[in-house]
C-alpha cells in the first residue's frame, strides 16, 4: 500500500510567449516592401485536473517544480509563432491549491474531471506588421513574449467521504468501516491504531449507498497540533455526516461523556467549527459485559447537557444495530444534500468545468523610485517592469518607443523628483539605462 500524502508544496511555471519578430519584405515583385515580422506564439498554461484513479499526493512527493513549453517567436513573411501545449497535471479528486507564499486559495478540484488553470502562460509579442503608420511603413519595433506565471504551491489533500467517523483512539472505527465496507483497515488495540485515512463505500439492500471515512482518532488538544488529529481534522471539513464514535467498554477506565465532550471541542476550535455537521452518536462495543450499564450512565450524562439527539448502540462483532445506524446515516445524507442542493438554486453561480485562477492585475502607472546611491536610481512597479520586458531593446524604434512611454507614465517626473540628474543609472527589472533629462 502506497503511502499516503495528503499535503505538498509544488512550484510550477507556465512558458513565456514566443518573441515578435522585425522583418521585411523582400519579394522581386512587391517593389516597396514593407513590415512583414509575425508574432509569437501563446507559452503553455499549467493545469490541475481532477482524477479519480488517484488516491494521494505521492506523484509530487519527488518531483516538485514543473515547467511548461515556451511560445515559438514569430517569423518571417508575417507567419505567426506555434502556441505551445498545455501541460496537464493529474491530481486526486478532492485537491484544495493554495498560494504558498500568501495562503490564498486558488482554487479547489472536487469532480472528476474537473481543470484548473495554476499557471497561465505568458502572451507572444506582436510583431512589427502591427506597428506601420503613415508617418513610419517601416517600423524595428516589436514586442517580446510576456513571461509564464511562475508560483509556489501548496496542495492539501482533503478525502471526499459522505461519512466520517470520529472519536477517541481504539472506540471502533476501524472496526465497523472493515464490518459495513469491503475496506481492510489495520485494527489493532493500541492508540492511533489508523494512521491514514481509509475510505470504504456502504451498499444498502434497499439499493442507497454512501462512502465512509475511518479517520484517525482524535485526542484532547489535536485542533492545536497534539497527537495526529490536527493532520487530519481537514478531511471531516468535506463530509456531509458525522458519526461521533464513543466506546462503552466498562475497562478502559474512562468517561464516555467527557470522551464526547472532549472531542466535540476539538471539532470546533479547528479552523472552520465542524460542530456545525450533522452528527450521529454512536455507542460502540456493546458486546462487552457491563457495557449496557455504562451506556445507561452515558444517556444520562447527555440528558442532564440537554443533548437530546438519539444513541446508536451497536457492536460490531455481533452487527447488533449496525443495519438500522447505516440506514438512518444514508437518510441523514440525502437530507444534507437536498438542503445544499436548496442553497446552490438559491445562490445560482457559473460552475464551469474549467477554471482559471485569476491574477490581481497590477494597478497601471502605481511604481515607486527608490534611490540607490546618489547616482543610482531603481523604479519598482509590476506593471511597469512588464511593459519593459515586453518591448525589444534590440532596435532604435523599440528603445524610443520604451522611453516615449516612460514619460508619458511620469516616470521622468518621479526620477527627477527623486533627484535625479543627467549621467544617473535607473534600473528598472533587469534593464537599466543613463538618464537623460
Amino acid at each position: 500500500m502506497p503511502t499516503f500524502v495528503d499535503q505538498t508544496k509544488i512550484e510550477v511555471q507556465a512558458g513565456k510567449g514566443g518573441d515578435g519578430m522585425v522583418a521585411f519584405r523582400h519579394e522581386k515583385y512587391v517593389p516597396n516592401g514593407g513590415p512583414a515580422g509575425g508574432d509569437g506564439g501563446r507559452g503553455g498554461s499549467i493545469i490541475f485536473v481532477a482524477d479519480s484513479g488517484l488516491r494521494t499526493l505521492m506523484d509530487f512527493r519527488y518531483r516538485r517544480k514543473f515547467k511548461a513549453d515556451n511560445g515559438e517567436n514569430g517569423r518571417i513573411k508575417s507567419q505567426y509563432g506555434r502556441g505551445a501545449k498545455d501541460l496537464y497535471l493529474k491530481v486526486p479528486i478532492g485537491t484544495t491549491v493554495y498560494d504558498f507564499d500568501t495562503n490564498e486559495l486558488i482554487g479547489d478540484l472536487v469532480e472528476n474531471g474537473q481543470e484548473l488553470v495554476v499557471a497561465k502562460g505568458g502572451r507572444g509579442g506582436r510583431g512589427n506588421i502591427h506597428f506601420a503608420t503613415s508617418v513610419n511603413t517601416a517600423p524595428e519595433i516589436a514586442e517580446n513574449g510576456e513571461p509564464g506565471e511562475d508560483r509556489v504551491l501548496r496542495l492539501e489533500l482533503k478525502m471526499l467521504a459522505d461519512v466520517g467517523l470520529v472519536g477517541f483512539p481504539s472506540v471502533g472505527k476501524s472496526t465497523l468501516l472493515s464490518v459495513v465496507t469491503k475496506a481492510k483497515p489495520k485494527i489493532a488495540a493500541y492508540q492511533f491504531t489508523t494512521l491514514t485515512p481509509n475510505l470504504g463505500m456502504v451498499i444498502l439492500p434497499d439499493g442507497r449507498d454512501f462512502s465512509m471515512a475511518d479517520l484517525p482518532g482524535l485526542i484532547e488538544g489535536a485542533s492545536q497540533g497534539v497527537g495526529l488529529g490536527i493532520q487530519f481534522l481537514r478531511h471531516i471539513e468535506r463530509t456531509k455526516v458525522i458519526l461521533h464514535l464513543v466506546s462503552m467498554d466498562p475497562n478502559n477506565g474512562r468517561d464516555p461523556y467527557e470522551d464526547y465532550e472532549a472531542i466535540r471541542k476539538e471539532l470546533g476550535n479547528y479552523t472552520t467549527d465542524l460542530t456545525q455537521k450533522r452528527e450521529l452518536i454512536v455507542a460502540t462495543q456493546m458486546d462487552i459485559p457491563g457495557a449496557d450499564e455504562k451506556f445507561a450512565e452515558f444517556k444520562k450524562a447527555l440528558a442532564e447537557h440537554n443533548v437530546d439527539e438519539p444513541v446508536y448502540p451497536i457492536s460490531s462483532v455481533t452487527h447488533e444495530g449496525v443495519t438500522k445506524l447505516m440506514q438512518d446515516a444514508a437518510s441523514l445524507v440525502e437530507k444534507v444534500e437536498e438542503e445544499r442542493s436548496q442553497e446552490v438554486q438559491e445562490t445560482p453561480e457559473t460552475n464551469a468545468k474549467t477554471k482559471e485562477y485569476k491574477f490581481k492585475a497590477p494597478k497601471t502607472n502605481e511604481f515607486t523610485v527608490e534611490r540607490l546611491s546618489e547616482h543610482e536610481f531603481e523604479v519598482h512597479g509590476e506593471s511597469l517592469e512588464r511593459l519593459v520586458q515586453r518591448i525589444n531593446l534590440d532596435h532604435q524604434d523599440g528603445i524610443m518607443l520604451l522611453a516615449r512611454k516612460l514619460k508619458n507614465l511620469g516616470v521622468d517626473d518621479a526620477l527627477r523628483k527623486a533627484g535625479a540628474v543627467d549621467g544617473d543609472d535607473v534600473y528598472i527589472g533587469d534593464f537599466n539605462f543613463e538618464f537623460v533629462q
